[in-house]
């Protein structure tokens, strides 16, 4: 296989706070609906974040019983997300040795991790579950994945916060490419909506606290953001050989025609524009496409300010200032791992149905913000490749390119 080797993306799957699958969540995102809610649980009651933005279905009643006791929240998720992929791309008869799964994770199985502590401490050793570890080890979706739909090829874990999801579908592109693989189900997952894991974020001040209209809190690039919304979610694309897709007659969303992960190399937590602008010029040059290419970028853009600036100024510094720019996150929170799985997802479905969802809660663009983002209405029209953005703690930087 080349360097250039076509990658196409046959199949989709979802779980988001807009949808319990797919086409649910986009068809939320095109209507700017939100699913950022109160925190209503009593465990939330003396935290200081006051919202987010978790799944419209418990995943647990989807799956039998026997199996979702098995299985931690973020596991069951990433199982349902694979499923409705897979089929979504005609269940591919393919060698299991040519076939390998690729899903990140920030956090892991962390709802297990706190839980099962809980009962340790309250109930000692003896009343901890038998399934604690394949629970909470972060291998846990992409290991169960690989066992549901029979890939031998590797199941592989990429762990770069909020970078995760992103970095699994960069992973995916390179073993097809590089002839390791015919097929692979790539994307990231997150379920960690937990009073620690909410506290520990507000507590280096990355959480809104706002506790007015939930489904204004998450604000991208407005003048008046005051920091993100946890979400939980996945997102799930089957990547395949070009020749092998076509071979038996699939149908193809786009391809993923370039890839870039770089690491800043700088701060633990702060963006940078520097690092983030390398990881979209190599995805560029990647895809062999110019930054006139690029009709769509699906922004990594959290609703924080210094991580709005920092990327307004790379995407402005690479592909211009009048390329449509949307951010999601307003409607979704943010999905941590998943969240550049499912911005993927919707830079590809902008790509194939020539419509940009527009950025919720955008009232007022912050000045320091020199770019056409899509806000009020979704925008029509036709573009023959996008860029979609994700970047994590710890300087992890990824960027993917989505041709039509």
């Amino acid at each position: 296989m080349t360097r250039n080797g076509q990658v196409l993306v046959t199949g989709v799957g979802a779980m988001t706070p807009l949808g319990a699958d797919a086409p649910s969540s986009w068809a939320g995102l095109l209507d700017g609906k939100s699913g950022v809610r109160f925190l209503t649980e009593e465990w939330a009651a003396d935290l200081p974040v006051h919202v987010a933005a978790g799944l419209t279905v418990d995943p647990a009643s989807l799956l039998p019983r026997t199996e979702a006791r098995k299985l931690d929240r973020g596991e069951q998720i990433a199982v349902l997300g694979a499923r409705e992929a897979w089929q979504d791309a005609g269940a591919p008869q393919v060698d299991p040795e040519r076939f390998a799964v690729v899903i990140g994770t920030g956090n892991g199985g962390v709802l297990t991790t706190l839980g099962q502590d809980d009962v340790f401490e309250r109930a000692g050793v003896r009343r901890l579950s038998p399934f604690t570890v394949p629970m909470l080890m972060a291998n846990g979706p992409a290991a169960w994945v690989s066992m549901d739909l029979g890939a031998k090829g590797g199941a592989r874990t990429p762990v770069s916060a909020c970078a995760s999801g992103a970095e699994a579908l960069a992973l995916g592109q390179d073993l097809i490419r590089g002839g390791r693989a015919d097929v692979v189900v790539a994307g990231g997952v997150e379920a960690c909506l937990h009073p620690f894991t909410i506290a520990a974020f507000a507590q280096m001040k990355a959480l809104s606290t706002r506790s007015v209209d939930p489904e204004a809190v998450s604000r991208p690039f407005d003048v008046d953001r005051s920091g993100f919304v946890m979400g939980e979610g996945v997102g799930m694309m089957v990547l395949e050989r070009a020749e092998f897709a076509r071979s038996r007659g699939a149908r193809a969303y786009g391809t993923l025609a370039g890839s870039a992960v770089t690491s800043s190399a700088n701060h633990i937590t702060a963006s940078d524009a520097e690092g983030q602008a390398l990881a979209m010029e190599l995805a560029l040059r990647d895809a062999d496409l110019s930054p006139a290419d690029i009709g769509v970028v699906h922004a990594h853009a959290t609703s924080t300010e210094t991580g709005d600036l920092a990327e307004a100024e790379a995407i402005g510094r690479v592909v211009g200032s009048h390329t449509a720019v949307t951010a999601t996150k307003s409607m979704t929170g943010h999905m941590m791992g998943a969240s550049g799985a499912v911005g993927a997802m919707a830079a590809l479905l902008a790509l194939k149905d020539g419509t940009v969802p527009a950025t919720r809660n955008l009232d007022e663009l912050d000045p320091r913000v020199e770019l056409d983002v899509v806000r009020g209405r979704p925008r029509t029209g036709q573009w023959s490749a996008a860029l979609a953005n994700s970047f994590g703690f710890g300087g992890h930087n990824v960027s993917l390119v989505f041709t039509a």
